[in-house]
């Protein structure tokens, strides 16, 4: 499949993996700079949120046509384009001057993250032949992701404390344009070898469609509220563009997400898995971000800092766990980290209205941090396992649209629950510290449930899988003769495509 050194592989797998964990810390570095940057631009108090949606929004709504596009089109030019995409987009948030051109921008930067990721994971798994040697880089992915949302605080705070909330975006101007230099020196060119490409229009529309509309309710509903109007006709439409958009797959001659990749039980699995830790753990960073500085009242660099617990835990057990999911399988090992992260999110809900980080959160940051090593690196792998080349971009960009959504809708649901409890207790007549710290705890139990969720659902993803058959079409036969230059040679008993259908180009 890949007859390139492995000193290359690394090389193109750095400049890949940076550009990745750039896209996953501007999920978080805008977190802690939100009461400067509304202050600075005039945000309204409705609007500043919008700062994080607009990212979030345009993230996880086009992830799966970013992969998509990425297999038809070539990965590296996809990976290009959206690392231009994103470069320009960070340099324009740095100079905005206004709330309007701050939340386009931040769009913009979220529509380029959605093209860079998909496309960066697919040529890794296109790089690296399924195995110890894939589970390897998987896993050092997987530590970037799990601790880059956290490094996103850190990061923030000290920028926006030492330098100003313009530079939490310039700081990407030169690392991407660092790996837009390198990127077409060391990272391989691979698409799908067909003479004929088939597109899905409708498909692309109702998922994209049905996917914004749905990240945009769950955002939101917790400012507007769940049973208004605007939210529940959101949450309608979503659903009916994305019950429309299964039925155009089911019939589809090439369709943007072929339906057999669902009963493959790896896929599956690892996706609803990462639903469910998107849920459970950025709602908790959410959660926990927010009693640190409201009650505890830490400053933003402080909240940062506690969070390196999790971060740095994360990152020492990030090689443990690839070689547990080589050794014995990606679903004991999943299973084992969403259960630390239930369990640090239930220990989390023990702090108290004059609470300390070594006394209350230290202990639960550890804990959560190790669950995350344990879950987002078997995730990535589970999630890759059997997939067809073909398919790369497509499986890459599913597997970051769940945990995207989950993420979402996890931060609503405890958001809604602590604003909710929060009001209940101060009506009772108890402190606003009191107040708030009881809705934090049941926020923090909300967390628990989603997480303690994916446990029952890892035993059940088998520990060593194969890649399904699949069709062989006479595109797919001219491919193999014009790439291999020699006639294709099928195994009849499974009908399946050689692997040079989808081919390297070093």
């Amino acid at each position: 499949m890949n007859t390139t050194t492995p000193i290359h592989r690394w090389r193109a797998f750095a400049v890949l993996a940076v550009a990745f964990f750039m896209t996953i810390v501007d999920l978080t570095i805008v977190n802690v700079a939100l009461p400067t940057i509304g202050r600075d631009l005039r945000f309204s108090e409705s609007s500043l949120q919008w700062v994080v949606t607009a990212y979030g929004l345009a993230f996880g709504g086009l992830l799966l046509l970013g992969g998509r596009s990425a297999d038809l089109l070539g990965r590296r030019r996809i990976f290009l384009l959206g690392l231009a995409v994103f470069t320009g987009a960070s340099l324009g948030c740095g100079l905005a001057r206004s709330d309007t051109f701050l939340i386009v921008m931040r769009g913009v930067q979220g529509t380029g993250a959605a093209i860079v990721l998909p496309a960066a994971l697919s040529i890794v798994m296109t790089m690296f032949p399924e195995g110890a040697e894939r589970n390897k880089a998987l896993g050092l992915w997987g530590g970037l992701g799990a601790g880059g949302a956290t490094v996103g605080l850190l990061t923030g705070g000290l920028l926006t404390r030492y330098a100003g909330w313009e530079y939490i975006f310039f700081l990407n101007v030169p690392v991407g344009l660092a790996a837009l230099a390198l990127a077409p020196r060391i990272v391989p060119e691979s698409r799908l070898q067909t003479d004929r490409r088939s597109y899905d229009p409708l498909g692309a529309l109702t998922v994209t469609g049905g996917l914004l509309l749905l990240v945009y309710a769950i955002s939101t509903a917790p400012q507007d509220g769940w049973a208004t109007p605007k939210t529940i006709g959101s949450l309608v439409a979503s659903g009916v563009l994305l019950a429309s958009f299964v039925l155009v797959e089911a019939r589809a001659q090439a369709p943007l997400l072929p339906l057999r990749l669902l009963r493959s039980r790896p896929v599956a699995g690892a996706n609803t898995v990462g639903l469910l830790l998107g849920g459970g753990f950025f709602a908790f960073i959410f959660i926990g971000t927010l009693y640190m500085q409201q009650v505890l009242h830490y400053s933003a660099l402080m909240a940062g800092t506690a969070w390196l617990a999790a971060s740095l835990t994360s990152v020492a057990l990030a090689g443990p766990s690839q070689v547990l999911v080589t050794r014995i399988g990606a679903g004991p090992v999943m299973t084992v980290g969403m259960g630390l992260i239930a369990g640090g999110t239930a220990w989390a809900t023990a702090a108290g209205v004059h609470g300390s980080f070594w006394a209350d959160l230290a202990g639960p940051f550890f804990v959560a941090g190790a669950g995350t090593a344990f879950t987002f690196i078997p995730i990535s792998i589970a999630g890759l396992t059997g997939v067809a080349e073909r398919d790369a971009g497509l499986a890459s960009g599913l597997l970051n649209t769940t945990q995207q959504l989950g993420g979402a809708i996890g931060v609503a649901i405890a958001s809604t629950v602590a604003a909710s409890h929060t009001a209940t207790l101060a009506a009772t007549g108890q402190s606003a510290a009191a107040a708030l710290t009881g809705g934090f705890r049941a926020a923090f139990w909300v967390c628990t449930v989603i997480a303690a969720l994916a446990v029952p659902v890892g035993l059940l993803i088998p520990r060593r899988t194969q890649a399904p058959p699949e069709p062989v079409t006479p595109a797919d036969a001219a491919a193999v003769k014009a790439a291999a230059g020699r006639p294709p040679e099928f195994n009849t008993s499974t009908r399946r495509i050689p692997n040079d259908v989808v081919k390297p180009e070093w």
